[in-house]
């Protein structure tokens, strides 16, 4: 189950920091930079079974604490950058938490597999005369 953004918002921390990059003078004075620190263990709202399936999909994400770090650092505003980091966070638990459907193999159909058949009869056909005529001996 996704949690809502309340949700999430109630559970994860935010550092901010400032923005490497050009800017000019704002770059040096503004902490527009945001880090969110989202807690996988600590989370009420997923179960045991999804948390260990977003364990195993993001492990090179999660550091040694069990914390999932996203940064955003694209725009001026501090604001926009804490709302990126909570975009990136719901597209992240949503492509993790999606479980592929078991692929049903089919079988080829009968037309198929005479279309087929009969294709290679006729290049098979097409080949043999253009073979110039074998002699008999006998004549």
């Amino acid at each position: 189950m996704l949690p809502t953004r309340a949700e999430i918002l109630k559970s994860v921390t935010f550092k901010t920091s400032r923005s490497g990059g050009k800017g000019g003078q704002n770059v040096n004075k503004v902490s527009s930079k945001a880090e969110l620190i989202f807690d996988l263990s600590a989370n009420e709202y997923l179960s045991d079974e999804e948390k260990t399936l977003l364990k195993s999909r993001l492990e090179n994400r999660i550091d040694s604490e069990g914390l999932l770090h996203i940064i955003a650092q694209e725009d001026r505003s501090q604001l926009l950058n804490k709302e990126k980091t909570i975009a990136k966070l719901i597209e992240l638990l949503k492509k993790s938490l999606h479980v592929q459907k078991k692929r049903k193999p089919t079988k080829i159909p009968k037309g198929v597999v005479e279309n087929r058949l009969k294709n290679k009869a006729v290049h098979s056909d097409r080949k043999k005369n253009r073979k110039p005529p074998r002699l008999l001996k006998g004549e």
